[in-house]
């Protein structure tokens, strides 16, 4: 049975919102600039603490890549990652609100070999995924391209739903971004500026949605550790990044989540909080492939990286240093 077959089998056995006149695929529910099922109408409502998973960097084939002296070439090792982390998340008490996985979704890059076998795997693998527990996708720069174009954002999205998008769960607003437009717009300045004019729109009406928190989500960091560092392959220019990071902060954003370093960073501007989230997939710091999990409170959001090994099968929706 080849892999379309296998995901439509799979979607028509429940992978879709209980309740739901019709299945929407799952990677095909970001549409619209919105994300089925989690809207205002049927999230907008605080109705206490929860928690969800962050994720970057699957980054399927990254591994054999990267260490050249494997002989393998393949990505079963990310496979396998991906499996305890899926396992992990279905047996989660209370249940992960959703799973969001911030960008570098597989390796290669669009167009180059081994692309599409990553995305099937990719694919398959997240089928398994309680159908309760929504999966979220973020674009990064090997989905669309270091310098991305129209056609390798239009790929993408056929792929894998919106590449910027918001939503809603538990009464707080999530804004997912397409980094690459901060990152080298060159080729789509008039796709990038239709980003900076919905962000505009979605920062604003934010402040009167009465939302219980704002979060920002994207695979590029604005700083690594300091909101005034300079420039580097893993961050954003200065003073876009500067500027960036106002508008956030004036806007009422709380925390923003990334992933793209492979390490775990971030650090603050002024009360607003960045976290830089490792890999997943391939690590390249002292911290274990693995994944965050997310506790949304009251009047704070608290959260802690755990490798694929040491995921806690409950967690306590309450402030640990209180």
């Amino acid at each position: 049975m080849g892999i379309e077959m296998r995901l439509e089998v799979k979607v028509s056995h429940g992978l879709h919102y209980q309740g739901d006149a019709m299945a929407v695929p799952l990677f095909q529910r970001a549409r619209n600039r919105g994300y089925h099922g989690l809207d205002k109408a049927t999230e907008g409502e605080w109705k206490g603490p929860f928690c969800f998973i962050q994720g970057a960097d699957t980054q399927y084939g990254m591994i054999a890549d990267f260490f050249t002296e494997k002989a393998d070439t393949g990505w079963q090792e990310e496979i396998e990652l991906t499996r305890k982390a899926i396992a992990a998340a279905n047996k989660m008490t209370p249940r992960p609100k959703f799973f969001i996985v911030c960008g570098d979704l597989v390796n290669s890059f669009p167009g180059t070999e081994g692309r599409e076998e990553q995305e099937k795997d990719l694919k398959r693998e997240f089928m398994d995924l309680d159908s309760e527990i929504p999966l979220v996708c973020v674009c990064g720069n090997h989905d669309l391209g270091n310098t991305p174009t129209r056609q390798t954002v239009a790929n993408y999205v056929d792929k894998f739903g919106d590449d910027y998008f918001s939503f809603w769960v538990g009464g707080v607003k999530f804004i997912v971004l397409n980094s690459q437009f901060y990152e080298d717009p060159s080729q789509v300045m008039e796709l990038k500026e239709k980003q900076d004019q919905w962000l505009d729109e979605q920062l604003a009406g934010a402040q009167t949605s009465g939302c219980k928190h704002l979060v920002i989500f994207q695979h590029i960091p604005w700083f690594l550790e300091d909101p005034n560092e300079g420039k580097d392959y893993f961050n954003i220019e200065k003073e876009l990044r500067l500027k960036m990071l106002e508008k956030f902060k004036s806007a009422g954003v709380r925390t923003i989540f990334c992933g793209h370093y492979h390490r775990n960073a971030g650090g603050f501007y002024g009360d607003m909080e960045e976290v830089v989230t490792s890999a997943m997939g391939c690590p390249l710091g002292e911290a274990k492939s693995g994944l965050r999990v997310v506790r949304i409170l009251d009047n704070s959001i608290t959260h802690d990286y755990y490798a694929m090994d040491d995921i806690p099968e409950r967690v306590t929706l309450s402030n640990p240093s209180l």
